[in-house]
């Protein structure tokens, strides 16, 4: 659990804050030890990871999504020599010098932090949203809106922001209509993404109109509606319904030890990313409730990371750590999805790791081992989150089993046929039965107990 070591530099959260400080501070030599965050405030990567197409951040002229931009970050900063933990962190000790950070698995003392906790979107908190919680309501569009029940159904989004606008025209893909419910008169997305949305045929847009409820039977079937100038309620046929209403900044653990404003947000200096204690600063969502923006919030991370390493190198702190960087080519590459015909070619009833229709089909039917199926969707960050966490469990037990990637957008009879909601969903199966099911991101240790009950 305990560290006797003190590290340069903890930076707490992930996301472009704290991906691009690890980068900054791994070329400064001081290897950072970065607590990507696990369940708390968020998917490590933090509010890219639920977001498609990013087209206004620089060097992507034709854009990038939100996952592989995190993704390429990550590796960067692992590439100059930062220490990621895919973990929670669970207390912070600002009142002493060294400062204490402490997860479940360990406690590290550190001179100086860098907080890019980020913020975490908000709930409605309606009569039925705990009912109804991925079984129709969800609070990321792109993670869910390929799945099965959605395809040609009426869909609703619930905001009025840019991240409204762009999940209204994700889901058009996938839904007959998406309506738009904004409880005023105009929306505050920026123009060009206004103008997307009033322009799309499929995007109907309700003004000063507000959710009261969820109805349905078991599955979603619409939403409650009001009229906030009549005060009209009128019943909303819809088999989806997608938040996108703003955020709340992940501040709870520095409660009483840092200055915080009167929403929660962390005060910086004027023109600076410096917080109230000296040798902590904060950039990112976490501290900017203007712009949140994700090259502003790189941009605050290449900031705190200099002057983290500025602050320890006055007081003579720091211990430099001299490497080169990994190689591009030592780096993870991500194969093309193969054919049915290459599967089919290539297919192995013995070994551990398949992807596709084909293969699923196949070891239903002819495998008596447990398969295990990971069920995912284009452009779903906690699809990214959990393929680290799953791959490292499913190598300890390579031979015993049969692990099985599906996209339920290639292949959507088979997550039609799953009953699958929402992804990443995981359904372990033997003998021709569903003995379980996963939905979201777990820990490794839930994973493996799972798979040690059933082997």
């Amino acid at each position: 659990m305990t560290n006797p070591t003190v590290e340069n530099l903890v930076i707490i959260g992930s996301g472009p804050a704290g991906y691009t400080a690890a980068i900054y501070a791994g070329r400064a030599n001081l290897k950072p030890v970065v607590f990507e965050g696990f369940e708390m405030g968020g998917l490590p990567g933090g509010q890219l990871m639920t977001t498609t197409e990013v087209e206004n951040f620089p060097g992507f002229p034709q854009g990038i999504t939100g996952p592989e931009l995190m993704d390429n970050m990550k590796a960067q900063a692992e590439r100059w020599g930062a220490e990621l933990y895919t973990e929670d962190v669970t207390a912070v000790d600002l009142s002493q010098r060294p400062f204490i950070v402490r997860s479940e698995e360990r406690e590290i003392k550190t001179h100086s932090i860098v907080i890019a906790t980020g913020a975490t979107a908000k709930r409605l908190g309606l009569p039925s949203e705990h009912q109804f919680w991925s079984r129709g309501i969800s609070a990321c569009a792109i993670c869910d809106g390929a799945t099965p029940i959605f395809h040609g159904a009426e869909l609703a989004v619930i905001g009025a922001g840019d991240s409204a606008a762009e999940e209204s025209i994700y889901l058009t893909k996938y839904g007959s209509k998406v309506n738009l419910l904004v409880r005023s008169e105009q929306m505050r997305a920026s123009k060009a993404m206004q103008d997307r949305v009033l322009s799309n045929p499929k995007i109907q847009v309700h003004w000063h109109t507000e959710a009261v409820d969820i109805f349905g039977n078991g599955q979603m079937a619409g939403v409650k509606v009001r009229n906030n100038q009549t005060g009209e309620e009128s019943k909303l046929h819809a088999k989806g319904l997608f938040y996108a209403i703003g955020n709340t900044p992940n501040t709870r653990l520095f409660q009483g030890q840092l200055e915080l404003d009167e929403v929660g947000y962390v005060v910086t200096k004027n023109n600076s990313v410096e917080t109230s204690v000296e040798g902590v600063f904060a950039a990112g969502d976490v501290q900017d409730h203007e712009f949140r923006q994700a090259v502003t919030a790189a941009g605050s991370g290449c900031m705190a990371a200099m002057l983290a390493e500025r602050w320890l190198s006055a007081r003579s702190l720091i211990t430099e750590f001299h490497q080169s960087a990994t190689s591009v080519n030592e780096l993870e590459t991500h194969p093309a999805k193969k054919t049915e015909a290459e599967a089919e070619a290539g297919f192995n009833l013995q070994g551990t790791r398949h992807e596709g229709g084909y293969a699923l089909r196949k070891l239903f039917h002819e495998s008596d081992r447990l398969i295990i199926v990971k069920y995912i969707s284009p452009g779903c960050g906690p699809c990214h989150t959990l393929k680290p966490i799953l791959n490292k469990v499913i190598d300890e037990f390579e031979g015993k089993i049969h692990f099985v990637e599906i996209d339920i957008d290639q292949d959507r009879d088979i997550a039609e046929n799953a009953n699958v909601t929402g992804t990443p969903t995981v359904q372990f199966f033997k003998n021709q039965e569903l003995l379980h099911e996963v939905k979201g991101v777990k820990q490794k240790s839930e994973y493996r107990q799972i798979i040690e009950r059933y082997l």
